[in-house]
């Protein structure tokens, strides 16, 4: 429960650096976030993606602290990157999550990344990368 309670919290912080980015680095996030996405899906653990490998035992990883750390920077690529790590650990840590709290963040991950695939605008190449990752479809 605490969990679901922190992810919610860092989710309002990392809304609000998304809406605070201009229309190129949401652009720029729309890739990073599928990229992130899929990498996040080809490691071992996908929910311990960012972290660092002695995590492997827990439920949960430092990935989605590295990522709103990172979504705090001033420097606007460190943000960006930041955001996308945050939104591709959250996703995965919450896909199959059994308790409500959880799934509710899920679902606000879901709506966050369709905002993104909007926001993106009508980019050919950004949408090619969603529907070839699937995760987009999703969203």
């Amino acid at each position: 429960m605490s969990r679901a309670l922190r992810l919610s919290r860092q989710l309002r912080q990392i809304e609000a650096a998304i809406t605070d980015l201009s229309a190129p680095l949401r652009d720029t996030l729309a890739s990073l976030t599928v990229k992130e996405l899929a990498n996040a899906a080809r490691a071992e653990f996908p929910h311990l993606y960012g972290s660092t490998p002695d995590k492997v035992y827990q439920t949960w990883g430092e990935g989605a602290e590295v990522g709103l750390e990172r979504a705090r920077s001033d420097n606007a690529q460190v943000r960006v990157r930041g955001i996308a790590l945050w939104i591709a650990v959250v996703y995965h840590e919450t896909e199959n999550a059994d308790h409500a709290a959880l799934t509710s963040v899920h679902k606000q991950v879901l709506r966050l990344l369709r905002v993104i695939k909007e926001s993106a605008g009508a980019k050919p190449e950004v949408y090619a990368q969603w529907a070839a990752d699937g995760r987009g479809e999703a969203a």
